[in-house]
């Protein structure tokens, strides 16, 4: 555990190395469909390649980044979009998964915006909704944390956190996100259990960042874009084109709801 958090810091110094900001305050996972929140947030201050910093490199999912940037906000806050996230499909190690959000936590981020893009169970709330996290369910099997280490995982998903997307967007549905291991999706059985065991969102992202983020004592706010209906929800066959598109088609209103609520944090 000790290398993962001093290659943490050894990330994070070259993080402020590279960018010339010693502390940042918010940091962002923008997922399928989320990236355009970035330029409505702040001034960008630096970008970094991500293969420039110890623990990243360019293998990036379609629809994804693999640059880090800095952004100030009109008041003065320092944001930190990681722009590199590591899928557990990709990597197969959880610790690797982890180490976007814990060298966000060893660069001063306080705060961290968890969205991506997901399949929904409930017919009602179909492709280009967008659902607040209450609280996930980890179907992955494995865990970014090691040895006897107990994290609190009751209010994973910060209240007060959810109390400011309220103000920004009294409509915002509650959801608990399931994450699979992938990259291969759900099948209706699968999509059957997870709602069997309440969740009503499946993906293939965020329990583990969420998990590494509570263990650092950050808040956290989760924000799923639906994609797709579930298999089995909406009788099409599932295709990742469909969740570009739809990120596509939704991204400037979610781009601007995640300023909005960026600026209230």
């Amino acid at each position: 555990m000790d290398t993962a958090f001093e290659l943490a810091s050894e990330s994070a110094a070259q993080l402020a190395s590279s960018t010339g900001v010693e502390h940042h305050d918010i940091a962002l996972v923008l997922g399928s469909g989320w990236g355009g929140a970035a330029d409505l947030i702040g001034e960008e201050v630096a970008s970094v390649p991500a293969e420039q910093i110890s623990g990243f490199d360019t293998h990036a999912v379609a629809g994804h980044s693999s640059v880090f940037r800095s952004l100030l906000t009109p008041h003065g806050k320092h944001v930190l979009v990681l722009g590199a996230r590591q899928h557990y499909y990709q990597t197969l190690d959880a610790v690797r998964v982890a180490h976007g959000v814990r060298m966000a936590a060893a660069a001063g981020c306080k705060q961290l915006v968890l969205t991506n893009g997901c399949g929904s169970t409930r017919p009602d709330v179909g492709p280009g909704s967008v659902v607040l996290l209450e609280d996930h369910i980890n179907l992955t099997g494995v865990t970014p944390l090691e040895g006897a280490t107990f994290v609190d995982m009751t209010n994973v998903y910060t209240p007060r956190l959810r109390e400011v997307a309220r103000a920004v967007d009294s409509s915002l549905p509650d959801g608990i996100y399931a994450q699979f291991t992938g990259p291969q999706y759900e099948t209706r059985a699968e999509v059957r259990m997870a709602a069997i065991l309440g969740a009503n969102l499946v993906g293939m992202s965020t329990a583990l960042e969420a998990i590494a983020a509570r263990e650092r004592g950050m808040e956290i706010l989760g924000l799923s874009l639906v994609t797709n209906l579930a298999a089995g929800i909406g009788g099409e066959e599932l295709n990742h084109q469909e969740v570009l598109d739809a990120g596509r088609d939704a991204g400037p209103r979610i781009s601007a709801l995640l300023a909005e609520i960026v600026k209230g944090m």
